[in-house]
């Protein structure tokens, strides 16, 4: 670890923020080009989301061997998961080993929370300061903070006032919560809320699960790897990684041969309940393939899976309240669960609609609504981040003629390829909005291998400052705007800003996904990075 003494200050060539998958990555890469690099990490350890998001029942819904490294042979056979889907104990301790097998571990400094970056044009450099006094200065500053990296609570009368115990889901304690015999409230639905309300639903005494918008939750259908399972993996190392990275979703999975309506009804009824039994997001990248892309289509699959929550929930008018009504399927991201829906026929676990009775105000003993207060002894915050934007607008970010990126930014993210903006020079964010259209390592992976392919080259040919050109960054938000519309992603959901109160709403993903992405990575290698350098 760094000296921890605040008067110190750093000189190096790339200072990196936070130590997740890509931050590890990046940190790698750059010392192995001869960098000299400094990460920060806000945290005591390494991870991101899988270090701060901790919470029972929380695990990948991307397959475990899609989602890890693939820039190391040996550390791909050398390590073994041991389920499809694998639990962040299990994926933390992954990032560990990875962060001491490659002697990673004393070029972060811990406890290190960004609070200023600014960089000055004389010397071509950022200057950095941490909430603790500590100064580091770097020629380069590529912020790998990521997209869920900034928890956010609901705006609710009296939610300090609780004297009981809360905790959100993405800031969940190291030392494991007792909920035994406890009445429990877990406010929010997204993926984390459906993932602890099951986990910790036979523990408790009673479990109140608080539901804003209902989403289209299916089966995550996980399974231990088996060792014949292993072999394989080992053995087609090769392939794999070519498919992970050619894929335009990251994943291994093999897209279907046909539209829906070019199937029977029976056909259909066969092929939705095969597609029920799939793992993960194949429900979405094996599906029909004008599923995502057809009204009457996406409807047909909505029926049956209306149909399949309805078997699994006895009573009706919880199963009502579990349908959503504002989306298609995949309007919202959709989670992946287990026991989720059955758990609701456990005489102690209740759904309370948000849209039937708001939450009025939170009180010392519990949470009142319009029909009254339910006390309670825990308090879940399953309530989601700041999606995209969030840690790159908090650390203070100023670039050329004093310029902040939360002005640039006031009305949405403005990027090239989501990983560079003008007017920052020097500053990169792989990892960010306007990144990804799929399994976030793997693009997140490519545009780290472009960022540091970029800083070789600036440094071999005598360049100190890297901006990416205008009109690139203009082509590549005029390509988010034209293919935005063949997304089916909802406006008050958070790949647009609308779960967070008062923020733009802008599309946050990139809705062209890795051919774009590629295609203007080509275009800026070709050229030899022209407009680029200086």
């Amino acid at each position: 670890m760094a000296d921890r003494s605040p008067e110190v200050a750093e000189d190096v060539d790339v200072v990196v923020v936070g130590a997740g998958i890509l931050g590890i990555y990046q940190l790698y890469r750059a010392r192995e080009a001869g960098f000299t690099v400094r990460l920060l990490e806000q945290g005591n350890g390494v991870g991101g989301t899988w270090y701060w998001n901790r919470y029972p029942g929380c695990r990948f819904d991307s397959e475990s061997y899609t989602y890890g490294y693939l820039f190391s042979e040996e550390l791909w056979r050398d390590w073994e998961w041991s389920e499809e889907f694998a639990g962040q104990p299990e994926t933390e301790r992954y990032l560990n080993h990875v962060t001491d097998r490659f002697d990673l571990r004393r070029h972060i400094r811990f406890g290190s929370k960004v609070v200023a970056a600014v960089w000055d044009e004389e010397s071509a450099g950022w200057t950095l300061n941490t909430e603790d006094g500590h100064i580091v200065r770097a020629r380069h500053f590529v912020s790998t903070t990521g997209v869920l990296s900034v928890p956010q609570f609901p705006d609710v009368p009296g939610r300090e006032d609780f004297a009981g115990e809360a905790y959100h889901t993405g800031l969940w304690p190291k030392e494991p919560v007792d909920f035994r015999g406890k009445r429990v409230a877990v406010i929010g639905t997204g993926s984390s809320g459906v993932q602890i309300a099951p986990a910790i639903a036979d523990e408790v005494a009673t479990l109140t699960v608080y539901q804003r918008t209902p989403s289209w939750a299916t089966p995550l259908n996980n399974k231990p790897i088996s060792a014949e399972r292993q072999a394989e993996l080992k053995a087609e190392f090769a392939s794999i990684k070519e498919t992970l990275e050619a894929s335009n979703v990251g994943f291994l999975h093999e897209a279907h041969d046909r539209k829906t309506f070019e199937d029977t009804p029976e056909e259909r009824e066969a092929f939705y309940e095969k597609i029920w039994r799939s793992p993960g997001f194949a429900k979405m990248t094996t599906n029909y393939t004008d599923m995502m892309l057809d009204d009457e289509a996406n409807a047909e699959f909505c029926a049956f899976l209306e149909k399949k929550i309805r078997s699994l929930v006895d009573d009706e008018e919880t199963a009502d309240k579990l349908i959503p009504r504002n989306h298609a399927y995949g309007g919202l991201r959709p989670p992946f669960v287990t026991g989720y829906f059955e758990m609701f026929n456990k005489p102690h676990v209740e759904l309370v609609s948000l849209r039937e009775e708001p939450i009025t105000r939170v009180t010392e003993t519990g949470v009142e609504t319009a029909k009254g207060l339910r006390e309670y002894d825990i308090i879940v915050w399953a309530t989601g981040f700041d999606f995209g934007t969030g840690a790159l607008r908090r650390m203070g970010v100023t670039g050329t003629d004093g310029l902040e990126l939360t002005e640039k930014w006031a009305d949405g993210p403005i990027t090239w390829i989501g990983v560079m903006a003008s007017g920052f020079p020097n500053l990169f964010f792989p990892g960010g909005p306007h990144g990804a259209a799929g399994n976030n390592p793997r693009y997140g992976g490519t545009q780290v291998d472009f960022v540091t392919e970029l800083l070789v080259h600036a440094r071999d040919h005598g360049k100190r400052r890297i901006e990416v050109p205008r009109h690139a960054e203009e082509a590549w938000m005029t390509m988010i705007e034209n293919f935005r519309q063949y997304s089916r992603f909802e406006e008050h959901g958070q790949y647009y800003g609308g779960n967070t109160a008062g923020k733009a709403k802008a599309f946050l993903l990139n809705p062209g996904g890795k051919p774009k992405m590629m295609e203007a990575i080509g275009e800026a290698v070709s050229s030899g990075y022209q407009g680029f350098l200086s």
